[in-house]
């Protein structure tokens, strides 16, 4: 999948993945209306808002990106029927060929490990037969757990050629309070860094490992540390836009090779239409705000690249 993922950054010229992270407060009325017109203002209404939401902007920006990036959890909040949606929307971003990154941050040792692994990248076995559950291409994983919490992810990634991305440095302020603490005279993220280059050696696609990493944008010197222990690891980048990371910001995420690294922006682009910068669109072509943000996106991040 990490091929896929490169074919498709190259392709669109956009190292760029959109966090489809839906609150409430993002859907517009004239969709939220309707939504609890059908379902009535229920778990179920929220969760056919955000699949209609997403949908939207799913159709407005396939064409322009590579990869979108789900959060479970502003699915989770809605129950059942927002766990629904949230496969709903998995399923509908791949038959648009998009790449699906599940940002689930999953983390534990043994069969549970196994079982988040195989719920979200592998198949269960039911009887004779054996089934997807969520299906995304790629998930996040937390590595607090060591090595065996990520292996039954790494296992999976082999049988079944998809990736995962490990927090490594993440992009939130207090990150630091674990992630900055010195250990034999090393950060923490560090050492983590040169764990996800050992894990990422026993599955390598071409070029690039199966095994990436999270690093926030808001953090780039550390990105520059990290991108020199992680030479064949692709970096997913939060914290572009709404964080305040800049396409200045990401240029040593990248090799030289103009790979390595796909940066992520979530509300500054699904939320674009409530920006002051896109407010001509109104609420009604939310979706259109969106598209919008990307191409703008995507020229900074050129221009930033351009100027390396």
């Amino acid at each position: 999948m990490i091929n896929k993922l490169i074919s498709k950054i190259q392709k669109t010229n956009a190292p760029i993945v959109v966090g489809l992270d839906p609150t409430m407060k993002f859907v517009p009325e004239h969709i939220k209306s309707k939504a609890f017109a059908e379902c009535g203002e229920t778990l179920e209404g929220a969760a056919e808002a955000v699949w209609q939401y997403n949908k939207g902007i799913v159709d407005a920006i396939s064409d322009l990106v590579p990869a979108v990036k789900p959060q479970i959890a502003m699915y989770e909040q809605f129950g059942v029927p927002g766990v629904i949606a949230f496969k709903k929307t998995v399923d509908y971003c791949r038959e648009k060929g998009l790449v699906v990154i599940g940002d689930v941050k999953r983390g534990d040792i043994g069969s549970t490990s196994e079982a988040y692994a195989v719920a979200h990248l592998g198949k269960v076995q039911v009887g004779d037969k054996s089934y997807y559950g969520f299906d995304e291409d790629f998930a996040t994983v937390n590595p607090y757990f060591g090595s065996d919490g990520v292996n039954p992810f790494v296992k999976v990634c082999k049988e079944e050629k998809k990736g995962i991305f490990v927090l490594v440095k993440t992009s939130n302020p207090s990150s630091g309070e674990l992630q900055d603490r010195l250990i034999d005279g090393k950060p923490l993220y560090e050492i983590v860094g040169e764990k996800v280059a050992v894990w990422g050696e026993e599955c390598m696609g071409d070029g690039y490992s199966y095994v990436g990493a999270v690093v926030g944008a808001t953090y780039p010197e550390q990105g520059k540390v990290l991108r020199k222990l992680m030479p064949k690891t692709f970096i997913l980048v939060p914290g572009y836009g709404a964080q305040g990371g800049k396409g200045a910001d990401l240029v040593h995420f990248f090799n030289e090779d103009g790979l390595g690294a796909i940066i992520n922006s979530s509300r500054g682009i699904i939320a674009a239409y409530q920006q002051e910068q896109y407010a001509k669109y109104g609420a009604e072509n939310y979706a259109d705000a969106s598209r919008a943000a990307v191409l703008a996106m995507k020229e900074d991040i050129a221009q930033a690249l351009a100027a390396k």
